[in-house]
């Protein structure tokens, strides 16, 4: 047998930690939810119970206790939360030591080579699953496969506590069928602009031409394509990064926010600082990437890959795409970040304005950038700005 990976998704993780350490919340319905005395407070998790009338994430507490009257309702601690994530994290490292948390609740395993201590991969996540159960008190699903991408879709499937196989063999039958909105890594916006493209299952996307994938969303459309033929290469590694060499800036609002124009101007803020820093550094990277923190406390991280640059315009557009196909009008955010990463030095040499050659647009934006870079240096950051970050001065951040 080949490589073996296990997705480890823990089941309503927040409330399932509040039910192992009060019994009473078993068997009623229940949800974790921000400011639950308030009814615009937001639920942050509802156990299965709470669903069975239709509760879910992100709904209010007003429109939860309408559509369940008697649901319990438990403030959020996170603390906890995070000392039960460190439990289930410890117990997994016992079946192996290579893991990946991709989350509080969930993480890859590389369960290759193991079968000899725990059985064939359905044996040993009944396992993992048991020993989740019987000693933290959690509740769990199992995807097994032989890539990441394919084990994530697997553990989506059959909730709560279930174990699905999904192998490369199984993708016509087990992946193809599903709208393309249930892809993993496919949002809102990606999925309106496939059906555009007549693309509305995964095995639509699987056979789509990828020229015209190309042409529409660039390399993403390529990777996504890959994906969607059940094609994974990537490895279960603890820290997955494309370079130990990176720019970042973030910043933690006073409020959380729901307005996504704001955030957007607040993302064009950040990456100019990176955008800065790389010119100053005279380093071009590859990969741009946003991290949202959102007022539970949870956070995604999202990532694209481009042609190397160290222009705001290029990190700032593709920050702003990955920010729109990722944004979620329910779910206050309370941190904002932007990172350039898989930096090359391959260009370390300190450019002035006057030593960029070239023409076309991209030589008119590096001078420009280059130009509001001197500026700043000579005369302070507040001399030059973007007319549309103006108004960030009339609002007070918290930078981290």
């Amino acid at each position: 047998m080949g490589r073996v990976i296990f997705l480890v998704d823990m089941n309503a993780f927040y409330i399932s930690c509040e039910m192992s350490r009060n019994p009473e919340l078993k068997g009623r319905p229940a949800a974790v939810a921000g400011d639950p005395e308030n009814r615009r407070g937001i639920i942050l998790a509802a156990n299965y119970d709470a669903r069975k009338y239709a509760v879910k994430t992100t709904m209010t507490v007003n429109e939860a206790r309408k559509l369940c009257p008697g649901i319990v309702l438990v403030p959020p601690d996170h603390d906890f939360y995070e000392l039960k994530s460190r439990e289930v994290m410890k117990l997994l490292s016992e079946f192996t030591p290579v893991i990946q948390q991709n989350s509080i609740d969930e993480a890859w395993l590389d369960v290759t080579g193991c079968g000899a201590l725990f059985g064939e991969p359905v044996e040993m996540a009944e396992k993992i699953m048991n020993r989740i159960l019987n000693e933290l008190d959690l509740w769990c699903s199992i995807g097994i496969s032989e890539n990441k991408f394919l084990a994530k879709m697997a553990s989506e499937m059959k909730k709560p506590l279930g174990i699905t196989e999904v192998w490369l063999k199984d993708v016509p039958q087990k992946i193809w069928p599903l709208p393309v909105g249930k892809m993993y890594g496919i949002g809102q916006q990606t999925e309106k602009k496939l059906s555009e493209l007549a693309i509305f299952t995964i095995g639509d996307l699987a056979r789509a031409d990828i020229k015209v994938l190309r042409k529409n969303f660039g390399r993403y459309g390529e990777e996504i394509h890959r994906l969607a033929n059940g094609l994974d290469f990537s490895e279960v590694t603890e820290f997955p990064q494309h370079d130990s060499k990176s720019i970042s800036r973030s910043t933690t609002l006073k409020n959380d926010i729901t307005d996504l124009d704001f955030a957007r101007t607040i993302l064009l803020r950040l990456a100019e600082e990176v955008g800065e820093e790389a010119r100053r550094q005279g380093c071009k990277g590859k990969t741009v990437s946003i991290v949202i923190k959102y007022s539970d406390f949870q956070s995604i991280t999202r990532q694209k890959s481009i042609m190397p640059t160290y222009l705001t315009k290029d990190i700032y557009n593709t920050g702003a795409a990955l920010l729109e196909e990722n944004w979620n009008p329910h779910r206050p955010v309370r941190l904002l970040g932007i990172a350039l990463a898989n930096i090359t030095d391959e260009n370390a040499r300190q450019l002035s304005i006057f030593d960029l050659p070239g023409e076309g647009a991209n030589y008119r934006t590096e001078r420009l950038e280059r130009a509001m870079d001197e500026i700043r240096l000579r005369f302070g950051k507040g001399k030059i700005t973007r007319a549309k970050t103006l108004e960030l001065n009339k609002k007070e951040l918290r930078k981290k």
